[in-house]
């Protein structure tokens, strides 16, 4: 409590923005006067309905969720995580922001379907047998034109040479530059956040991009994925351009994913349990990977959310379809980049962009967990295209959900109630997509049929 008063006395702080994560990812809160963030503080008076945990992305609410909250009229009250306290730098008035657990008040704990808790949740277990996760987040996104009228395609902006991208500019440095003001702005913006971000290149898309942050601990690269997102959208809409973590938001574009490098300490020695001494995979290393090669494919509504994710996982664009792994391998669902013993890792490709990161990192680190303790084996290691292997993933966010009810083992690892707000609040969005006629049924089907 100290620590957040003095952040806020040294900053002359006026505003507080109390953020929660929804399950889309979406922040959510309120606004309050910093002395009256300090009272709410102290009083457990920072309060929000438990329905916002259930929101769909559309903004509507599921029916028949007695299952999953408590009372649709009731509120939880929210305890600012004191390490996440950082200045909002887009904002004239000083304005700081804080990341927020949600509490419900009979003692009953932490709101079991907020997606912070489930991370928390995972990282519990992986603590009870003495092992330290270690996650390194890539986001990939697309700088568009502002486009107010969803019928309308999106369009790559124009950059300072006047100019579209109309070719694919894979790692061009040149092509960065093009949108340099606003990765000037990113780059600012992230610094005062400690947002710790490494590597920035162009992908294969259109003024697509990509960032790569720094290895660290899941939930603060989890923080870090949520706010990096509002950032770059800030970032871009202050030069007038969009920035998207839509999965593929541009037809005959690459789609834009959020791989996740996961390894595994001793929490004691720190030494690094997917490498032996001599630097050769462990069996613990190998039935990691087999627990993404058989559990990722059952939790993909939580690394492919949305109807459009599943646009994105075609083959030759980049995106996996099913969860072979090889060694230095781009097809694959899994790859182990060349490294050495102590930085022996895998790379979880399947995540969308559009994915809430505290959900898809919570997702293959279970599924990894459940292979160590399930001591599986994997397949064995490919080479060449593994587009030429069978699809293994769900098609279509219907399909994801049935799979993610049906398997026994999910639910002690996340919960049935979450299990079931996560089937819920997906079945509520398809109704609603369902409803919308789209513009190739009209194009189409309008006179031929």
């Amino acid at each position: 409590m100290k620590d957040i008063e003095t952040f806020l006395k040294e900053n002359r702080i006026d505003e507080v923005e109390c953020l929660v994560p929804d399950m889309a990812g979406i922040a959510r809160g309120k606004i309050l006067p910093a002395q009256k963030f300090l009272q709410g503080m102290r009083k457990n008076g920072l309060r929000i309905p438990e329905d916002i945990f259930i929101q769909t992305v559309n903004g509507d609410y599921p029916e028949d969720s007695d299952d999953v909250t408590s009372a649709s009229t009731r509120d939880v009250y929210l305890i600012p995580d004191e390490s996440t306290i950082r200045l909002v730098p887009w904002y004239d008035e000083p304005t700081a922001q804080v990341i927020c657990d949600a509490y419900h008040f009979d003692d009953e704990g932490e709101v079991q379907i907020a997606a912070r808790h489930i991370l928390k949740r995972i990282l519990a277990l992986y603590a009870a047998q003495g092992w330290t996760p270690v996650v390194a987040p890539e986001l990939e996104f697309f700088l568009v034109d502002v486009n107010t009228d969803p019928d309308y395609p999106l369009v790559p902006p124009i950059g300072r040479s006047g100019r579209r991208e109309t070719s694919r500019q894979a790692y061009g440095v040149d092509a960065v530059n093009e949108f340099d003001p606003i990765f000037e702005d990113v780059y600012d913006f992230c610094e005062i956040q400690g947002i710790d971000i490494d590597t920035l290149t162009h992908e294969g898309g259109a003024a697509q991009m990509e960032m790569n942050f720094n290895h660290g601990d899941p939930l603060l690269l989890a923080d870090q994925a949520f706010l990096f997102k509002r950032t770059v959208r800030e970032a871009a809409m202050r030069h007038r351009v969009y920035a998207t973590f839509m999965a593929k938001p541009m037809q005959g574009q690459p789609g834009s994913s959020m791989h996740v490098h996961q390894s595994l300490l001793d929490a004691k020695s720190g030494r690094n349990l997917f490498a032996t001494r001599a630097g050769k995979d462990t069996a613990l290393f190998r039935s990691h990977i087999a627990g993404l090669q058989r559990y990722l494919p059952t939790v993909m509504p939580l690394l492919a959310p949305n109807v459009n994710s599943y646009r994105r996982l075609m083959p030759d664009y980049d995106a996996p379809i099913n969860t072979h792994w090889g060694y230095d391998n781009r097809t694959v669902g899994l790859r182990v980049p060349h490294s050495d013993g102590a930085s022996r890792r895998v790379e979880n490709r399947l995540a969308g962009a559009d994915a809430n990161p505290y959900l898809a990192i919570a997702a293959s680190l279970a599924c990894g967990y459940l292979g160590m303790m399930e001591k599986l084996k994997p397949r064995q290691p490919i080479e060449g295209s593994a587009y030429r292997m069978a699809r293994t993933l769900p098609r279509t966010l219907y399909d994801a959900l049935e799979r993610f009810n049906g398997t026994r083992a999910l639910k002690p690892i996340f919960g049935a109630i979450f299990i079931n707000a996560v089937t819920l609040v997906k079945g509520a969005e398809l109704d609603a997509y369902q409803l919308v006629i789209s513009s190739w049924e009209r194009e189409h089907l309008l006179l031929n049929v």
